[in-house]
């Protein structure tokens, strides 16, 4: 059988590395085949990890996308010994929560503690493709707008538990039945401004008319809801088997690697072709 298997259930958890009020922010959500079939907000992070681990202990297949970096640039894991994503993980666990309180270079972000470097050096290589508006956060950015470093330090801890509980990670391991990868809500959105109310709204309308009204009205009050909602839509209508078995840059094997749709789908900053018109149903 090849894996992840087609009409696999897909699962997208929009995550909070937040100390306090993660739990109104981190959601779940699972779809099949384009359609999105249940959306909640799980309570904690430790809550998605329980949810993960019985999720493991289910035979049936699961690919699930979480929306924090899964390591950190090659050159820093190489300055610091690493070369094993493992070990960058351990450290995570032993060492995260300084790294967050102290802000020392790389890291930055804190009150006070501007970027010690020039911008290519927080980038790793599966970021370094986007561009035109679509670039994500380096992950040494751990305060400030639209920073991802908390949640990614407070993350990795997760995938080493869950690792060992017999999840595939992605792409430090071979797609599996259970598979862990990493994504970015804005490939599957396009360009929406997410933080409004009456832009979700409209997109919803546009694009998911056919959404039934409590997923939509989840996905109308929240954007991390909406975020959660329209990634598993979107991961779930992709040939997971071509993206997850792509050649990677060598880079990856440590820095970690996006699942995303193809290049042409999300280079023009619009939804991917699939959410065009989309009425809830496969399009063929």
């Amino acid at each position: 059988m090849t894996y992840p298997p087609t009409g696999v259930e897909c699962m997208a958890i929009d995550w909070s590395g937040a100390l306090t009020g993660s739990a109104a922010r981190i959601w779940v959500a699972t779809a099949r085949d384009g359609v999105l079939q249940s959306l909640h907000a799980p309570g904690s992070r430790d809550a998605v990890h329980a949810l993960l681990l019985a999720r493991r202990a289910v035979s049936e297949p699961a690919v699930v996308g979480l929306d924090f970096a899964f390591g950190l640039p090659s050159w820093y894991c190489t300055e610091r010994g690493w070369n094993d994503v493992g070990h960058v993980w351990q450290a995570a666990t032993t060492e995260g929560e300084t790294w967050l309180r102290e802000c020392r270079p790389p890291f930055w972000g804190r009150p006070g503690r501007r970027r010690p470097h020039d911008v290519a050096l927080g980038v790793r290589a599966a970021e370094s493709m986007f561009g035109g508006g679509m670039s994500p956060k380096s992950v040494f950015q751990v305060g400030g707008a639209g920073s991802v470093g908390t949640g990614s330090i407070r993350g990795m801890p997760m995938l080493a538990a869950l690792r060992a509980s017999g999840w595939a990670v992605w792409p430090f391991d071979a797609a599996s039945m259970h598979t862990l990868v990493e994504i970015w809500p804005r490939l599957f959105s396009g360009a929406v401004v997410k933080s409004s109310e009456t832009a979700r709204a409209a997109w919803l309308d546009r694009h998911l008319p056919s959404l039934g009204p409590h997923l939509s009205s989840a996905m109308r009050q929240s954007e991390d809801a909406f975020d959660a909602g329209i990634s598993a839509i979107g991961m779930s209508r992709m040939s997971l088997q071509v993206t997850l078995a792509q050649p990677l840059d060598p880079r990856c094997a440590i820095e970690g690697a996006i699942c995303a749709p193809p290049r042409a789908e999300w280079a023009n900053g619009a939804p991917p072709p699939a959410f065009d018109a989309f009425s809830g149903q496969r399009r063929p």
